[in-house]
């Protein structure tokens, strides 16, 4: 097997190792392939996607050759605009004195669902 082969299946993208085979691409050549690159191999967009983002990591982590070092450095950390919500039932305190564990949980998870299906209607639509 080779080393694009086992790479590209190690990502779940086996399917398009063939691809890669038939046009001589070496496992030290994948870093220096561009989007447009891989749009021409015909890969479509979330594998382009995946492989650039694996193919920076591969260019991060292999030695240089006559690289002494004996590990591969670290990750380089990265900043991510993320959105925190908290959500809070009120009187939840007493209403778990009252209620029987199951029916509490119960109720509890049908408050999750609907909390969860507008969060997620909320952030599809602001995706689109």
């Amino acid at each position: 097997m080779s080393d694009v082969r086992a790479w590209l299946e190690g990502l779940g993208l086996g399917d398009f190792a063939e691809t890669f085979e038939s046009e001589r691409i070496q496992i030290d050549q994948i870093a220096k392939l561009t989007a447009a690159d891989l749009k021409e191999l015909g890969l479509p967009m979330g594998p382009r996607k995946a492989i650039l983002e694996a193919a920076a990591y591969l260019a991060e982590t292999r030695a240089a050759p006559g690289d002494t070092k004996q590990s591969a450095p670290a990750r380089a950390g990265e900043r991510r605009q993320i959105t925190v919500m908290f959500c809070d039932l009120v009187g939840s305190t007493a209403l778990s004195e009252q209620l029987d564990p199951e029916d509490l949980r119960a109720l509890m998870q049908a408050y999750q669902q609907a909390a969860g299906a507008v969060i997620e209607r909320l952030s599809t639509a602001e995706q689109n």
